[in-house]
């Protein structure tokens, strides 16, 4: 890897940035953070504002970009959902560098017809698509094949058997973390900025990687856990992932996952001129990864790479970003790790109202620590827990034990205030 980049101020906006932050400190920039939480346990270094407690603004990307206006940086990097705003993106980088993908990247690698598409012409397997255009009134037949989301050139007939599936799943074309993705009925309207993506049976996971000048080094391939009652969480919403070990045989023809994943982002890195860190979501089946969406920011399971590798992904980030470089990394030799590492997000089963959480952060295992006394709806997340373990399926079980554990610390704070509102 380059020699270790000087140290600079650097601006990071997202919905959570701690695990970012925590990365660029260690690295030793200089860190300001713009999120919806402002954690507890935000990296000391690390100057944390949260758009609702500090700067009483709403979450939104505008928002944050709006706000960092205000703030001198050298640099700017963002994490979700950033991806599905480019204006936004746009604007955090007026009088500073971009550390991430430029908005005319995010446009095409964001579009899932274009992706779809791009990725069958180098015969790389993925669901089909189908993308409802904005001018379409009949809510069972029209829809979009054209290659861009955003224009409806060429309208057809579509049923659900004109592919060859009848399992059909909608989201929204601005997604992220699972949120209002469920499963088609035929014959149901399509609501405006959704599509349509075939329902792949197989193992969920995701491969994250760094990339540069069309290149791409795979640095990490996780399992991803949605909609596990035991965080909260339903439907296909997000709520961790498991880094396993090579011996751990948690996807199918788990010796071919690192040449497929390998060749997935690189695929998707050369086609879409992406850079920086950046992540892939797919479903393992049989030898073959179909690739399901592209996030092309930080991702979520990038902090379990850290912790497993000691690599540092907000280095590889800047480095990949500011001078092309790319690290020296054996995914193959670093999956021949003894134990499995995961996370999990604990989303609160109720309104709460947290008691005095700075006992929490001595437990290096528990992070996005709330404030004392704050307000938590039902459905947001509470914090984050961490566990390693001999498998899989071990670590999956930590997990929930530590998921437990903080359900009991919140049993019976329940807030009539958020509750009714």
């Amino acid at each position: 890897m380059a020699e270790p980049l000087p140290p600079r101020h650097v601006l990071l906006a997202g919905i959570s940035t701690r695990a970012m932050a925590d990365s660029a400190a260690r690295a030793g920039f200089a860190v300001t953070a713009i999120d919806a939480f402002g954690d507890l346990d935000q990296h000391a270094a690390v100057r944390s504002l949260s758009l609702r407690r500090d700067l009483d603004a709403p979450v939104s990307a505008a928002a944050a970009a709006r706000a960092a206006h205000g703030i001198a940086s050298d640099a700017v990097a963002y994490g979700s959902n950033f991806e599905n705003h480019p204006s936004a993106v746009r604007s955090l980088a007026v009088g500073r560098s971009l550390w991430g993908n430029p908005p005319e990247v995010l446009r095409r690698v964001r579009d899932p017809r274009l992706v779809s598409e791009t990725l069958a012409g180098r015969g790389v397997p993925g669901p089909a698509v189908r993308v409802r255009p904005v001018d379409d009134a009949d809510p069972s037949s029209a829809f979009s094949r054209t290659r861009s989301a955003s224009s409806a050139s060429s309208i057809s007939a579509f049923s659900a058997s004109s592919s060859g599936s009848d399992r059909w799943l909608v989201k929204p074309l601005a997604s992220g973390g699972g949120h209002r993705v469920r499963p088609w009925r035929p014959g149901t309207r399509i609501p405006h900025g959704c599509y349509l993506q075939e329902l792949v049976d197989g193992m969920s996971g995701s491969v994250v990687f760094v990339a540069a000048g069309g290149r791409a080094v795979p640095l990490g391939i996780s399992r991803q856990l949605a909609g596990e009652g035991a965080f909260g969480a339903s439907g296909y919403r997000y709520c961790g992932n498991i880094l396993p070990s090579a011996e751990d045989r948690v996807f199918p023809c788990d010796r071919a996952l690192v040449d497929a994943a390998g060749t997935l982002a690189s695929v998707v890195a050369a086609e879409f001129g992406l850079v920086g860190v950046n992540g892939i979501d797919f479903v393992a089946r049989g030898a073959s990864l179909y690739a399901i969406e592209v996030n092309p920011r930080w991702s979520a399971s990038m902090e379990l790479v850290e912790r497993a590798s000691g690599l540092s992904m907000f280095g590889a980030h800047a480095a990949a970003c500011t001078a092309g470089t790319l690290p020296i990394f054996d995914l193959a030799r670093e999956r021949r790790r003894v134990r499995a590492i995961g996370k999990a997000v604990v989303f609160a089963r109720r309104s709460v109202v947290t008691g005095d959480t700075r006992a929490w952060l001595a437990d290096p295992d528990v992070r996005d620590v709330p404030h004392p006394g704050e307000r938590i709806p039902a459905g947001r997340p509470v914090c984050t827990v961490f566990a390693e373990a001999d498998d899989a399926a071990a670590c999956r079980m930590a997990l929930a034990r530590r998921a437990d554990a903080v359900y009991a610390e919140l049993a019976g704070r329940e807030d009539s205030m958020v509750r009714t509102r």
